[in-house]
C-alpha cells in the first residue's frame, strides 16, 4: 500500500472518530496501535516503549502539574473575587465598565492560572449576574466572559504552550516570552472594542448610577493593593526568573506553585478541603494530558514511519500559492479544526506536520509556533467545540440562552483575526521580548 493512502486512511480515521467524540488519547493509542502492527509489525511495542519512556521522562513536562496546581489553588484562593470587586470599583462608572472590568480581571486572572476553566467559570458566576442587574446585552456580557476567559490559554504560564515547545523543538521560555504581548494586544482590542461600542450605544452597557458605587478611595487603594499587587509579585516570581534566566519553566512552575500556597494563605483560604481538591484537579488534569501526549507520540511515531509526515510535507509545498498562501492554508486548516478538536488534538495532530513546512519555507519558528497558538486560541470560541461556551453555559442563569453567547463571541473572534492580522504585520510584537531576553542573559 502506498504512503499516501496510509496517510490519507490515518488522518481520515483519526479525524471522524474524534469528531464522533470518543476520548482522543484513545483513539491516537488505538489507531497508532492497529496501523503499527499491520504496517510494521510486533516490533511496532518497542518503538511505544521508546515513546512512551520519552514522555514520562521529559523535564520540561514536569512543569505541566506544577502549573496546574498553582492556577487550581489560586481559583481556590479567592483572588478572582478580590480582583473583580477591585476593578468593578474603578471601571464601573464607565459605559461598558462592568465588562471592561470582567475583561481586565480575565488578563490578570490569566497571567496567574494558565487554563481558561477557571477564568470562564469563575468570572460568569462573579460577573454575570452583576452585569444582568444593570440590563447590559445579554450578548456583549457573555462574550465579554467567554473571550477574557480564553486569554487564560495563551497569556503565560499558558499549559498550551508548555505542550507546544517541546513537540516543536522550542524553547518554552522563549514561547512564554514571545505570548506576553501578543496576549495583551488582544485583551487591548477587547477593551477598545466594549469601550467604543458602548459609548454608541450606552443601552449595551449603561454605565453604574452614582449610588451604585459607594466604595471610598482608602477602600480602593486597600482592594487594588490586596489583589492586583499579589498577582503581580506572583507573576514576576515566574516570569521573571524565566526572563532573566535564573529559573527554567519546571523551576519556575515550582516557585510559583509555592508563591501560590503563600498567597492561598495570606488570603486565610489555606484549609484542608481546598487543599485536597486542589491535588485531585491537578490529578485529573495533569492525567488527561499526560495520557494524551502518549497517545500522540504513538500516533506520529507510526504516521512518519510509514512516511505521511513526507506526504503531507509534499503535498502542502507543492499547492499552486505564494508562501504566505501556504502559511494562510495551514492557519485555515487549523481554525476549521478549532471547531470540531480541542487543542491538545490540533496540536498533537498539526505541528509534527506544520512546523517542519513552515522552517522550508524560512518562517521564523517562534513567530510561526505563536502565530498557530493565537489561531488555535479561536478554538475556544468557534461553535460547535468552544469549551468557553460550554463552560459558561453550565452556570449562566436561566434567562441566558446558547443563542445570546453564540452572537455574543462572534465580534470577538473577529477581533482575533485582527490581532492575527497584527502579528503577521508586526513581528516584532511576538519577537521582541524573545530578543530582549537573550541580552539580558
Amino acid at each position: 500500500m502506498s504512503a499516501e493512502l496510509i496517510a490519507f486512511l490515518m488522518l481520515g480515521s483519526l479525524i471522524i472518530i474524534i469528531v464522533l467524540g470518543y476520548p482522543i488519547a484513545f483513539v491516537l493509542g488505538g489507531l497508532a496501535t492497529i496501523f503499527g502492527l499491520i504496517f510494521v509489525g510486533p516490533q511496532v511495542l518497542n518503538m511505544f516503549m521508546l515513546k512512551l519512556f520519552e514522555v514520562m521522562s521529559n523535564y520540561v513536562l514536569i512543569a505541566v502539574p506544577l502549573f496546574v496546581f498553582m492556577g487550581t489553588v489560586i481559583e481556590k484562593s479567592g483572588l478572582a473575587l478580590r480582583l473583580y470587586e477591585a476593578m468593578h470599583a474603578i471601571m464601573g462608572r464607565l459605559r461598558g465598565g462592568l465588562a471592561l472590568a470582567t475583561v481586565v480581571t480575565c488578563t490578570i486572572f490569566a497571567a496567574a492560572t494558565g487554563v481558561i476553566g477557571a477564568s470562564v467559570v469563575t468570572m460568569g458566576l462573579l460577573a454575570l449576574p452583576a452585569m444582568l442587574k444593570y440590563n447590559y446585552d445579554k450578548s456583549l456580557a457573555t462574550g465579554a466572559i467567554c473571550a477574557g476567559g480564553t486569554l487564560g490559554i495563551l497569556i503565560p504560564p499558558s499549559v498550551m504552550l508548555l505542550i507546544y515547545g517541546p513537540l516543536a523543538g522550542i524553547s518554552v521560555g522563549q514561547l512564554y516570552m514571545a505570548a506576553f504581548l501578543p496576549g495583551l494586544l488582544l485583551a487591548g482590542l477587547y477593551f477598545v472594542y466594549i469601550l467604543v461600542r458602548c459609548y454608541i450605544n450606552p443601552k449595551l452597557g449603561p454605565a453604574l448610577p452614582p449610588g451604585a458605587i459607594t466604595v471610598p478611595l482608602p477602600k480602593k487603594v486597600y482592594l487594588f493593593a490586596t489583589s492586583v499587587l499579589p498577582v503581580a509579585l506572583l507573576i514576576l516570581a515566574v516570569l521573571g526568573s524565566i526572563f532573566f534566566g535564573l529559573a527554567a519553566p519546571t523551576e519556575a512552575a515550582g516557585i510559583g506553585s509555592f508563591a501560590a500556597l503563600l498567597l492561598a494563605a495570606a488570603y486565610r483560604q489555606l484549609n484542608l478541603q481546598n487543599l485536597k481538591e486542589a491535588v485531585y484537579s491537578t490529578m485529573k488534569i495533569s492525567a488527561m494530558i499526560y495520557l494524551v501526549l502518549i497517545g500522540a507520540g504513538f500516533f506520529s511515531s507510526i504516521f512518519i514511519r510509514l512516511g505521511g509526515g513526507e506526504v503531507v510535507q509534499n503535498l502542502v509545498l507543492n499547492l499552486p500559492l505564494p508562501n504566505w498562501g501556504i502559511l494562510l492554508a495551514m492557519f485555515f486548516i487549523v481554525f476549521v479544526m478549532g471547531a470540531f478538536i480541542d487543542w491538545i488534538g490540533i496540536i498533537m495532530i498539526t505541528v509534527p506536520l506544520f512546523t517542519p513546512i513552515a522552517a522550508k519555507l524560512g518562517y521564523n519558528p517562534l513567530w510561526f509556533a505563536m502565530m498557530m497558538n493565537v489561531v488555535m486560541q479561536t478554538s475556544f470560541l468557534t461553535p460547535p467545540f468552544a469549551y468557553a461556551i460550554f463552560y459558561l453555559k453550565g452556570i449562566a442563569p436561566p434567562e441566558i440562552q446558547t443563542a445570546h453567547i453564540y452572537r455574543g463571541v462572534i465580534p470577538f473572534i473577529l477581533l482575533q483575526f485582527v490581532g492575527i492580522g497584527l502579528l503577521a504585520i508586526f513581528p516584532d510584537i511576538i519577537l521582541w521580548l524573545p530578543r530582549l531576553m537573550e541580552l539580558t542573559k
